[in-house]
């Protein structure tokens, strides 16, 4: 039975442009795979506990070792794990923050880090591969070619990387100027903002062929 990991991180709640991109993805994606199951996961409203001196080197130390705070932590970082291989389509709401990716995303990546569980400790072969992963990014300003801050969306660029080990590859879906609406300075982007988003619905209402359709 097909099976969907669905994860958001925004902390703009209802205001998220991510969030309503995730969810009309995963009922886009419910409508291809009648009878699929999905798993939430709100980094946003829930974010996972960074990695510390207490529990993080789990993953450094046999599980014999392990102190009960590591012992915690591996356990987390099990079925954070688990929850990706069970998918078969991952989706992942990805804001800027700052100019990179928010922490909760970055914690969730660090737990995603494991050897044994997420690549072959010896041969370092990924060991989530073989999986759909979808990425719906939003930025508040523009970051492209020639404008003012190209090249300072710093979250894009590093997730490919920060999963490099586990055999994840992220395919980005991006709408950018999400902040026009609400920033008076940026109101003369208004229909810039506009078409970045819709070309993004479009893009994520073409994912997968409704189940009618193909019948």
């Amino acid at each position: 039975m097909p099976h969907l990991l669905h994860i958001d991180s925004s902390i703009q709640g209802d205001r998220s442009v991510s969030r309503r991109l995730t969810a009309r993805a995963a009922d886009a994606w419910r409508a291809a795979h009648p009878g699929g199951t999905v798993t939430y996961r709100d980094l946003g409203r829930e974010p996972l506990p960074h990695l510390d001196e207490a529990g993080g080197l789990a993953r450094m130390v046999p599980a014999e070792h392990h102190t009960p705070a590591q012992r915690a932590s591996w356990a987390l970082t099990e079925q954070l794990v688990d929850e990706v291989k069970q998918a078969d389509t991952v989706l992942l709401g990805l804001p800027l923050y700052n100019f990179a990716a928010p922490s909760s995303v970055k914690a969730w990546v660090d737990h995603l880090i494991a050897p044994g569980l997420s690549y072959h400790p010896e041969t370092q072969a990924g060991l989530l591969d073989g999986r759909e992963f979808i990425v719906l990014a939003t930025r508040g300003g523009g970051y492209g070619a020639g404008t003012p801050r190209a090249g300072w969306d710093h979250a894009e660029p590093w997730l490919p990387h920060g999963l490099a080990m586990t055999g994840l590859e992220p395919r980005f879906i991006t709408a950018e100027l999400t902040l026009a609406q609400v920033n008076p300075a940026m109101a003369g982007l208004i229909p810039l903002a506009e078409e970045s988003l819709a070309a993004a619905e479009r893009t994520v209402d073409g994912l997968w062929v409704p189940a009618a359709a193909a019948a």
